[in-house]
């Protein structure tokens, strides 16, 4: 164990709106992030951070990891693997996820086994602990910056571009969406400039550095605004995981047509701004809307009037916007990292306060019961074809082999985790020993 104190040498950095906790340093309660490479505070390894129930000391500083006082584990879901979870997991300490990023990073946390070894968690769903369900979205006004004239669409279509754009290079994804823009290209014309269907080229080389289209570069936004559709299909399907692929056309004023979060349209400005790919029964369908909107600027224009004054007519959008308390790129906002780890050390406190009070009253007053994530608060569907069936896919389908494959065992890897952690496993290297145990157990079952 590391020495009371040591180590723990306050930084400036963020430290939570403040409160009237007096205690020093070595008194408090510690959190520490597994995932140092997230570790929101420079330049040191350890911080004092003030929140608004009281304070803790936050680390990276896997040194404490079995300190009494180290009272959470903050996991980053890309990075958290069954195999190389701390064991055995101690009784005094919580575990809390932090993931904003896509499901197909961690199917592990979509079952029940494996969100279930969490207590907090901060994701993409509404339902989480601490949604970062808007996390693309740095406010109303994004929404409504002007969009390119329709006269401009028409003229650079009369250019012979087309009218759906489609940029994509990150192939072979859970979604499958290739498959579908490759079928929908049949019956209408898509300009494709990433590495996925390439069949048109950027106009100049500083358009086709790659860290240009992440940066929102001016000239890039510029020549994709002249779209009037842009095809935003997520890397994965997930309740409430939307990206910038959906939020930057609607800034742009090109209109989404897209899939991804099948409750996306709760989310939207209002009734009617983005197209649903899965409102229509096959890519020919599709096709034949866009084209009537292509030729209709009238009906076209529709799907852009929430950029119009009093245009945003969605309740439940503007309230979550104005009641989240972190900000996307805002300086008088903390940000989600730094907030989710304020919650984490409101929560700790809480705790500590209730187990000293159970231990005061000898029993009289029960002991705090722990907080369980649940299914919700990720749980995302098992991929499928991005067109078509699964049963018309050939056997040898690379699709099919990688991602109903992973899906399915990251079942098993949350399952054996959890028996190692109920039969208070200490070393990870028998993980794959309960692996072949379940596996061999669902063998027999079939």
């Amino acid at each position: 164990a590391v020495p009371p104190g040591a180590a723990f040498v306050a930084a400036a950095s963020y430290r939570g709106p403040g409160n009237n906790d007096t205690r020093s340093n070595k008194a408090l309660p510690i959190l520490l992030w597994w995932s140092g490479s997230l570790f929101p505070h420079f330049p040191g390894d350890t911080e004092r951070i003030d929140c608004p129930r009281g304070s803790c000391l936050v680390t990276r500083s896997r040194r404490v990891a079995r300190h009494r006082r180290t009272k959470a584990l903050i996991f980053y879901g890309t990075d958290f693997r069954a195999y190389e979870a701390p064991l055995p997991r101690l009784p005094h300490q919580t575990w809390a996820l932090f993931h904003e990023e896509s499901p197909m990073n961690n199917y592990v946390l979509s079952h029940s086994p494996g969100i279930r070894l969490f207590n907090y968690t901060a994701t993409f769903r509404r339902e989480s602990d601490y949604p970062l369900t808007l996390q693309w979205l740095p406010g109303t006004g994004y929404l409504l910056a002007p969009a390119v004239p329709l006269a401009e669409k028409d003229a650079w279509r009369r250019k012979g571009y087309g009218p759906v754009l489609y940029m994509q290079s990150h192939c072979d994804v859970p979604s499958d969406r290739d498959r579908y823009v490759r079928e929908l290209m049949k019956y209408i014309q898509v300009d494709s400039y990433g590495k996925c269907l390439h069949n048109r080229e950027l106009p100049s080389e500083r358009l086709r550095d790659t860290s240009t289209a992440t940066t929102e570069d001016s000239e890039f936004m510029t020549f994709i605004a002249r779209y009037k559709f842009h095809l935003a299909l997520e890397n994965a399907i997930c309740d409430d995981y939307m990206t910038e692929k959906l939020w930057r056309p609607m800034h742009l004023g090109a209109v989404p047509v897209y899939r991804g979060s099948p409750a996306v349209r709760d989310w939207m400005p209002n009734n009617l701004s983005i197209i649903l790919i899965d409102d229509f029964d096959s890519p020919r369908e599709l096709a034949k809307y866009l084209d009537f909107l292509d030729r209709n600027g009238e009906e076209y224009l529709k799907y852009l009037e929430y950029k119009n004054a009093g245009g945003i007519k969605n309740q439940f959008l503007l309230e979550s916007l104005a009641k989240r308390e972190w900000g996307v790129n805002d300086m008088t906002l903390p940000n989600y990292l730094n907030g989710f780890e304020c919650f984490i050390c409101d929560k700790e406190n809480t705790r500590v306060k209730e187990e000293q009070e159970h231990r005061k009253s000898r029993g009289k007053i029960p002991a705090p019961r722990p907080h369980i994530a649940q299914f919700k608060h990720m749980g995302c569907p098992m991929p499928t074809p991005g067109f078509g069936s699964v049963e018309d896919l050939s056997g040898g389908d690379s699709w099919k082999e990688m991602w109903l494959q992973d899906y399915w065992q990251s079942l098993d890897q949350g399952e054996a985790l959890t028996a190692m952690i109920h039969r208070n496993e200490s070393h990870q290297g028998r993980f794959w020993d309960y692996m072949h145990e379940i596996f061999l157990k669902r063998t027999r079952q079939h």
